[in-house]
């Protein structure tokens, strides 16, 4: 029988490939081509252009923020009372969630009425208003566990995907990192083994928010960053200093780059120091275990002074994004000169305060806080004399100086220009000094600017005169907590306030040369100033040397 061959069935033609659309060649190929996107561009929706310029524009992303430490006293002091007045200005978005961590056992609820006790404490508007408080209060929700264990991390994942879905956060996380600097790395190593810090293609941006102290040396510091950035990159990290969120700070660069008449004057032929004060009269506030580690240069000094002078040297910059504006700062603090142990002895000023009164009250010396070594070597006080060396500033001395147990609280940069060159009003009963500008940053924010006058009457007699403006009484609105600035800006995804990886090491670079000078000289005569004063008599002699005199605030 005679087999049947088979003819395989023709092979389907192969769906040719799309003809690949050849790029305009032609000037009238360009103009045609662009008309047609004009036209498919007009068939859109317009925006509305009632909205141009409004406040809502900068109503961020919907979000999960992510509050590590939530227990603490950070969380309850300063962190969420700024998210609670975010809310009540309409400056989050609806569709945003607060999951607190920690390790303590709550409830959902029981959470929520301990954070309101301290909203009722510390709220920056009072009194707490309950109907917007229990709108925010229905979008927290707490979640337990340790940050050593690496299965809450992976529970915390499948809860922030649940809230995706159900509130519509849209992948959008930021992890607020308000623990014990200890615990830094250990939470960055969690989020990065369960996936917590992958931005994937439309599904969300992921940023990480770490508070000071960065480090507790430049060895440190590095590694830390070294950490960091094994799991997020540089973009998504976010060093915040509480310091640059405060209303004055940030003027200081409209102050300087956006009016005409001080930036051709803001140099060494026309001033002749700068100081910048950090007062405190509070003490240690019972964390005395924290000051002994840390003392005025770590706390202080390394991180809100050189920042403070970074923004008042710096040139301007090429554009007024983050990384532009970072990299100005990072050059002001590389430009700072290293400090020799022999010039650390001359130019900078250590104190810690004994005994005294504060506000008519008698207060305990530093080494009677509870926590503190009765022997304690730990500074209180902190003063330098730091030259900047770059064209803009060579000569000019920047004298910092923090001290805690002070008569007043007060944060000033005094900006002193140099004296006329010629007196020409030499029968004048008094000298007048030289002009003076002085930016406030607390209490009372604002800026004065002193110069001399004619007192009125026959003759030339010349009296100092003041002109000074406060943010209260010339906007009549409240300045907001440095907190809602900088936890508005993170969810923007706006960099310029935060310290970048590089800024923070050579920040470290200047003072860890201080830190072993003084390890290597004796032990300090301490205390050597009373509470209630400005501080040890050195730092006296300190302007006294060069002719200068600390500006009385």
């Amino acid at each position: 029988m005679a087999t049947t061959k088979t003819q395989p069935a023709p092979a389907a033609p192969a769906t040719p490939a799309p003809a690949r659309k050849e790029a305009p060649r032609t000037m009238r190929d360009l103009r045609l081509a662009t008309e047609s996107k004009r036209r498919a561009a007009s068939t859109r929706g317009l925006e509305n252009p009632l909205r141009e310029g409004l406040r809502l524009e900068r109503v961020p992303d919907p979000a999960a923020f992510v509050l590590f430490g939530a227990t603490g006293d950070l969380a309850h002091r300063k962190v969420v009372p700024a998210l609670f007045q975010l809310w009540r200005t309409h400056l989050l978005p609806h569709e945003f969630q607060i999951v607190a961590v920690g390790r303590r056992p709550y409830t959902d609820q029981a959470f929520r009425d301990e954070l309101k006790q301290s909203l009722d404490q510390f709220s920056r508007v009072q009194p707490v208003d309950q109907e917007t408080w229990d709108d925010l209060a229905e979008r927290i929700t707490y979640h337990r566990g340790d940050f050593s264990d690496p299965t809450m991390f992976q529970a915390l994942a499948a809860r922030l995907d649940k809230l995706d879905e159900d509130q519509g956060t849209r992948g959008n996380r930021i992890f607020y990192l308000a623990t014990q600097p200890s615990a830094f790395a250990e939470i960055v190593a969690g989020l990065g083994r369960a996936g917590l810090d992958h931005e994937h293609h439309e599904a969300g941006w992921r940023r990480v928010v770490i508070e000071k102290p960065f480090g507790h040396d430049l060895e440190s510091a590095i590694r830390l960053n070294r950490e960091v950035g094994k799991v997020f990159r540089e973009r998504q990290v976010y060093r915040i200093d509480h310091y640059l969120g405060k209303e004055t700070v940030r003027n200081l660069l409209v102050f300087r780059f956006g009016n005409g008449i001080f930036e051709p004057i803001w140099n060494r032929r026309h001033i002749d120091h700068v100081q910048i004060t950090v007062a405190e009269s509070i003490g240690i506030e019972g964390r005395g275990a924290f000051y002994e580690e840390t003392g005025a240069s770590r706390d202080f000094l390394q991180n809100h002074l050189l920042q403070l002078l970074s923004l008042v040297a710096m040139e301007p910059p090429a554009t007024f994004d983050a990384d532009a504006l970072r990299d100005e700062k990072v050059k002001v603090i590389r430009a700072i000169q290293e400090l020799r142990p022999d010039q650390v002895a001359r130019d900078v000023v250590r104190g810690q305060y004994g005994p005294g009164w504060v506000s008519g009250q008698p207060v305990i010396a530093y080494r009677q806080e509870e926590d503190v070594n009765p022997q304690s070597e730990t500074e209180t006080y902190v003063a330098a004399r730091l030259l900047v060396d770059d064209w803009r500033w060579s000569g000019v001395p920047f004298y910092l100086r923090m001290g805690k147990r002070l008569p007043k609280r007060a944060t000033e940069i005094a900006i002193q220009f140099k004296d006329v060159p010629h007196r020409l009003f030499r029968d004048s009963a008094t000298d007048p000094e030289p002009n003076l500008l002085a930016m406030r940053i607390q209490p009372d924010e604002g800026i004065m600017l002193r110069f001399g006058a004619k007192v009125p009457g026959l003759g030339v007699d010349i009296r100092n005169v003041t002109m000074d403006f406060t943010y209260g009484s010339a906007f009549q609105v409240d300045s907001p907590d440095a907190y809602e600035t900088l936890i508005l800006d993170a969810l923007l995804g706006d960099a310029s306030l935060f310290t970048r990886a590089d800024e923070v090491e050579e920040a470290w670079s200047i003072v860890d040369p201080v830190i072993q000078a003084w390890a290597e000289e004796g032990p300090p005569d301490f205390p050597n100033y009373e509470a209630g004063t400005w501080g040890p008599e050195a730092a006296d002699d300190l302007l006294a040397r060069d002719g200068r005199r600390w500006r009385r605030i």
